[in-house]
């Protein structure tokens, strides 16, 4: 293991991450603060980047430029590494539960950094579990002016008071002039649609697609190569519902920067890669074949000018969004992007001894609960006995109380699509199932 050199009198920067797109959101938001010293931190849990993942990911940031401000660690070795690197500010950048996993162990350092943590890509609706276990954070860092109020109204609502900060979405860079390109593509999401029949039905319209015109590409873009993993656990995969499509269409691993270099137009469910071509002047179509409802994550984007059908996807009727909408959703003024800002005052504020430690309590379920917790983040990659047994014993419960947690939480949320919020219970059931599966192998 290896440890960065000596100390630099500016303020240090420490992403910690593990997930393709919570590595690729980390690198790039800090890589766009000035004059800091950072490093990226990747930790070895079951959604941990392959190197081919994590080349993608740092793509076009400084840390690309410089592999050793990116070090691999095991959960064990993470609190030694932060003793001895004492950062001012550290990034958690994972999913809820791996958030709250890093926060406990922040919580053991003698020098506490200022903890920010955050969300990858588009957030509507505001998620009570995405805010419920970021709350021991000193600032929470999302990407809209109406994502801000939503969650800071979810924070009343659930008296979870974190301090919410606006930053432009890091990898969304603006492009002036840009050369038309002619590739269809598209951006595929491993959870939406979920439902077999429909993702089979997105593949159809692919194939439609390329058939309608044999001289241009539709290139399907996927975040992971067979045997890696991302941030969320995909089924039914695009290369298998297209394993005889046209040559024309083909499947790509490279960055979506990459890709939209090349595209006509980008077409997705409700993927944050939406507002990244956007931003590079290429045009979008949010299918909504389906439908405009929460379980698609695509309520955002209602009124947008973006939304279109299978014909218009194979007919390639790209749009570009309503200026309205843009405004209020991902592209407002720069200027109004004062995360950092915000951060380095609450740098100041620690040093002076005057922001207090927002320390994760001890679960209810006392030891074997917080084991629970920890083996659902680790997997295989906990070797105690305590988050085995924990595996073993605590997993069956979970799963029966998130499935009644989630029913009367359907029942008892208000529409998403009106207030920009849900009170519904942030799911677990895929996060207990990666552990029942953990279980079976080790």
């Amino acid at each position: 293991m290896t440890f960065p050199g000596s100390r630099s009198p500016r303020l240090r920067v420490v992403a910690i991450g593990d997930a393709d797109s919570f590595v690729k959101w980390a690198a790039h938001l800090i890589d766009r603060v000035d004059d800091v010293s950072r490093h990226l931190l990747l930790v070895r849990t079951p959604l941990a980047v392959s190197d081919a993942q994590k080349d993608a990911a740092i793509a076009g940031t400084r840390f690309a430029g410089d592999p050793r401000s990116v070090t691999r660690v095991a959960f064990t070795e993470v609190t030694g590494w932060l003793a001895r690197d004492m950062p001012d500010v550290v990034v958690l950048a994972g999913r809820a539960p791996f958030v709250r996993l890093m926060s406990r162990e922040i919580d053991r350092l003698a020098r506490r950094p200022v903890v920010v943590s955050g969300l990858p890509g588009m957030s509507i609706p505001a998620l009570r579990g995405a805010l419920h276990y970021r709350r021991h954070c000193d600032l929470m860092v999302v990407h809209s002016r109406r994502e801000v109020a939503a969650y800071a109204r979810l924070g009343r609502a659930i008296g979870a008071t974190v301090p919410v900060a606006l930053a432009t979405l890091p990898f969304a860079h603006r492009s002036a002039d840009r050369a038309g390109g002619t590739d269809l593509v598209f951006a595929a999401q491993a959870l939406v649609p979920s439902a077999r029949e429909d993702r089979r039905r997105i593949a159809e319209i692919l194939r439609l697609a390329a058939v309608a015109d044999p001289l241009r590409r539709v290139v399907v873009k996927l975040r992971s190569r067979p045997g890696e993993v991302e941030a969320h656990q995909e089924r039914d995969g695009y290369t298998q519902l297209l394993e005889n499509a046209p040559e024309n269409l083909v499947f790509s691993f490279a960055p979506m920067s990459e890709a939209l270099e090349t595209a006509e137009g980008l077409v997705t469910v409700s993927s944050t890669a939406a507002i990244e071509a956007m931003a590079a002047g290429v045009p979008v179509i949010v299918l909504d074949t389906f439908g405009v409802h929460a379980d698609l994550l695509n309520g955002v984007f209602a009124e947008s000018g973006l939304l279109g059908g299978a014909d218009d996807v194979v007919a390639r009727r790209f749009r570009h969004p309503e200026p309205r909408w843009a405004s209020t959703n991902y592209f407002h003024d720069p200027r109004d992007s004062r995360w950092w800002e915000q951060a380095q005052r609450l740098v100041a504020l620690r040093r002076r001894g005057m922001l207090p430690a927002r320390t994760v309590p001890r679960a209810r379920g006392g030891a074997l609960h917080e084991a629970w917790h920890r083996r659902n983040v680790l997997g295989d990659e906990d070797r105690t006995l305590t988050g085995r047994l924990a595996g073993v014993l605590v997993t069956p419960v979970i799963s029966a109380l998130t499935a009644l947690k989630r029913r009367r939480g359907r029942a008892d949320a208000p529409d998403a699509s009106a207030v920009d919020l849900t009170l519904a219970p942030s799911p677990l059931a895929e996060s207990s199932r990666r552990l029942a599966g953990s279980r079976v192998r080790s």
